[in-house]
């Protein structure tokens, strides 16, 4: 996967966007470092989830799977919002040629852990490819039972 970087359109310079962790970067040096800040009761749902996942291991395996889906990705925004919250806002495409954006809310808790991850997925159609396509990568595994499969519902 690539991390392409926007260009802003007044300068022509690639944006820099802010890491969870306050540092600023090149859009194209970007990765979500929150999850090596997880707490130790994080969870993380999401539109192209059902349900609730829960704890470190869950939220690398299932971010992991879902990076690994995208043949690249465009940010337009990472940064903090408001008191306790961190927010990405980007464009992949996914395995396939499929175009997705996502809005990416993490909540910090009280130690400044992420402990809350909420990702929705826009468009709806492109969101349960994505969906089956993790769950294909995830099968086997006790995550898999918060993604789509390929069998009819």
């Amino acid at each position: 996967m690539s991390a392409e970087g926007t260009m802003h359109a007044d300068a022509g310079s690639p944006i820099s966007l802010t890491r969870f962790d306050g540092v600023r970067v090149a859009a194209t040096d970007y990765r979500p470092v929150w999850l090596d800040s997880l707490a130790d009761d994080a969870t993380i749902e999401g539109s192209a989830m059902n349900g609730v996942a829960r704890g470190p291991e869950a939220i690398r395996s299932i971010v992991t799977s879902i990076r690994a889906l995208y043949e690249s990705q465009d940010f337009n925004f990472a940064g903090p919002y408001g008191e306790d919250g961190f927010l990405e806002d980007y464009v992949a495409q996914v395995r396939g040629g499929e175009q997705i954006g996502n809005v990416v809310l993490v909540t910090r808790n009280a130690a400044g852990d992420a402990q809350h991850i909420v990702a929705n997925y826009r468009p709806r159609t492109t969101l349960v490819h994505l969906s089956r396509l993790i769950g294909e990568q995830l099968a086997g595994t006790p995550y898999v039972e918060h993604f789509a499969t390929s069998a009819p519902e």
